[in-house]
């Protein structure tokens, strides 16, 4: 389909009217010198409209200062123009956990670029939860990534069946519904650290493990199994409740009283490292002399701590895109798959 081709900048008197009264979608097309229609498919991605038309009517909306009405666009469109980012987890996670808020701020920016906006909402809870699908049938939302699922969680389900689009960040628990996600390497990270620490000369090798209804929790023990297999001894793994400081001491104070020669760790996160490299300090350990200390995330804490931390790098910045490249390809109507992306070992002074 043709348009019309833009005729010279004109209509002063356009321009003063829509100064004074507030510019109109009219205003641009006569300043313009194209048709109401061709403003409109310009405004809704400059389908079939030449060079010339889309830069004309770019002017003109610069000149008139023109900006899209996206309430009145939303009842044509029938979208918000907002995602949720749906933490099931509580709140005080959000901003404890460096990964967590590095995957807000960075899908917020990804969208931020494309005109949409980032709603943070927590599911914590049966209540929260039903917060969360209240607004996804409501249509206030034209997507949710969630994040930090756990097994058993009935709200991936819900949502499922509510139709909106939803992007998972980690893998899908097997039970699940079958939804897109994307997610870093775990599995093979957690291997490659494991593998690591036993080339370092540690022949005692324990582990702190993460929650075990979380993907991260399951996905790593699982790469740690895959390289020690049936060498695992009894008392070598320790479960965090929950990835924090306070989890992450806790593990490994049972590591050293369950297994008490133990010579290295991989500990399931940066965060419960720190708990951990607290605990090997106040039982008189040093790292690495008496104990090597492997992390997974190399998240911003990990180079601060004492001493800095050998890690899994997962490309935080890149799982947001992606989440971000998915969802998006959702609501358009398309059928994206899911992603893995690779880790990579960090090293530095603990192991």
């Amino acid at each position: 389909m043709s348009d019309e081709a833009p005729a010279h900048p004109k209509s002063r008197g356009a321009a003063r009217r829509a100064q004074r009264r507030g510019p109109t979608m009219e205003d641009v097309a006569e300043i313009a010198g194209v048709s109401r229609g061709t403003v409109s498919r310009v405004l809704n991605g400059a389908n079939h409209v030449s060079s010339a038309s889309l830069e004309a009517v770019r002017e003109a909306m610069r000149q008139t200062g023109y900006v899209v009405n996206e309430s009145a666009r939303s009842l044509v469109t029938r979208r918000s123009g907002a995602v949720a980012f749906v933490l099931s987890e509580p709140p005080d996670r959000l901003f404890e956990d460096p990964v967590l808020g590095g995957l807000m701020r960075t899908c917020t920016a990804l969208l931020g670029a494309q005109g949409r906006g980032l709603m943070l909402m927590l599911a914590g809870n049966a209540d929260e939860r039903e917060r969360v699908l209240h607004f996804a049938r409501g249509g206030h939302v034209d997507g949710v990534l969630l994040v930090s699922m756990h097994d058993g969680d009935p709200l991936a389900a819900a949502l499922h069946e509510t139709g909106v689009p939803v992007v998972i960040c980690g893998r899908v628990p097997a039970a699940g519904p079958l939804m897109p996600y994307v997610a870093a390497d775990d599995r093979g990270g957690a291997r490659l650290m494991t593998q690591y620490l036993l080339d370092r000369g540690a022949r005692r090798l324990a582990t702190v493990a993460g929650p075990p209804d979380t993907p991260g929790g399951a996905e790593r023990l699982a790469g740690f199994r895959d390289v020690l297999g049936e060498a695992v001894p009894d008392g070598a793994i320790a479960r965090a409740e929950s990835y924090s400081i306070e989890a992450g001491r806790a593990a490994m104070d049972r590591l050293l009283h369950g297994y008490p020669d133990l010579d290295a760790v991989f500990v399931a996160s940066d965060l419960l490292a720190v708990g951990a490299l607290q605990a090997l300090h106040a039982a008189g350990r040093s790292v690495p002399g008496d104990v090597l200390v492997g992390g997974f995330d190399d998240s911003a804490i990990a180079s601060a701590t004492m001493p800095p931390l050998t890690t899994i790098r997962q490309p935080l910045a890149q799982v947001a895109a992606e989440l971000v490249e998915v969802l998006v390809q959702l609501i358009a109507g398309r059928h994206p798959s899911s992603r893995v992306l690779p880790t990579t070992l960090v090293r530095r002074e603990s192991a």
